[in-house]
């Protein structure tokens, strides 16, 4: 079904040579109780997305959706790593897996300094193959999203994992609840996002940004971009180094220099997006419900 109208709001005119303006949003699937988790299979033309409270993942095609992986452990963010592997956040589990072309699951992390995480959310994979993910405190909150439990971490931070040897470490610990991630085309770059104010309005609703020093440190963390009215929660960066980050209602896209540029309208609150299309230029987008896509003129960051 699409939905024809207006569907972006300009707010600088450098916007428009981002977006196709006679283009219309195209809503695929509703049903979800909370899409998130969006990953396009370029070299299947699909998309998998997580139903969180539903314990499923599904799965997108031109032709149709259907259930992905069911009791899919309460899995929210998803990726791939350098060799097309699915990798995913599972609030049930408390870990990070990679699923093998085989269908086997292994486990990235699950502890840090032999204690359980908290419930990891988001995930990106550097071109070295380090895993960077963050575990705030959601799906041990309730059983809703996952399972009611004490939080065995001191906080919520974010991780990264060694590619060569696997071990886990801090590599933030000063947010209050880290939520989506995702690296500038360069790498020279991590944004993440904190969703602190879902619990209290007096905690964050913006994007930092750091340097990211020897592939495996951040640095100068700074204030990218502060989302009034509402929070970021998934977000992705485009080839130019644009961010696209969930906004309430809307997908509000940034330049790299911080200033809002305009906003993607959908009518129910959007979690997360991603990138898809034969040519990258598909903004997938999960929503409350639902899973939406709109063309764009924009290019995602080059995945597998």
């Amino acid at each position: 079904m699409a939905l024809i109208g207006e569907c972006f709001e300009y707010i600088d005119k450098r916007f428009f040579s981002l977006t196709v303006p006679s283009g219309f949003l195209d809503k695929h699937h509703e049903g979800c109780r909370w899409a998130e988790g969006p990953v396009w299979f370029a070299d299947g033309g699909y998309l998998v997305w997580s139903d969180i409270p539903n314990n499923r993942m599904l799965r997108w095609t031109p032709e149709g959706v259907g259930v992905f992986r069911a009791n899919a452990n309460y899995a929210n963010g998803n990726t791939r790593d350098r060799e097309g592997r699915l990798v995913t956040c599972e609030h049930g589990g408390r870990r990070v897996t990679r699923t093998e072309p085989d269908g086997s699951i292994t486990v990235l992390a699950d502890k840090y300094r032999g204690k359980k995480l908290n419930s990891p959310n988001d995930v990106v994979v550097k071109s070295d193959g380090s895993v960077w993910f963050t575990d705030p405190d959601y799906g041990i909150m309730s059983d809703y999203e996952g399972f009611k439990a004490p939080r065995e971490q001191a906080g919520c931070y974010v991780y990264r994992v060694d590619p060569k040897s696997g071990a886990v470490s801090v590599v933030a610990d000063d947010f209050v609840k880290p939520n989506g991630l995702a690296f500038s085309p360069d790498e020279k770059t991590l944004y993440i996002a904190d969703s602190g104010v879902t619990h209290d309005p007096a905690w964050p609703h913006h994007i930092r940004a750091f340097d990211v020093v020897n592939g495996k440190q951040l640095k100068k963390s700074r204030v990218f971009a502060v989302i009034e009215n509402a929070f970021p929660d998934g977000f992705r960066v485009d080839s130019e180094g644009h961010v696209w980050t969930s906004s309430g209602p809307a997908v509000a896209c940034y330049h790299p220099d911080g200033t809002l540029l305009g906003r993607v309208k959908i009518p129910e609150f959007v979690s997360n997006l991603t990138f898809g299309g034969e040519r990258r230029n598909r903004l997938f987008i999960t929503a409350t419900t639902s899973l939406y896509s709109v063309y764009v003129g924009a290019r995602g960051a080059q995945m597998p």
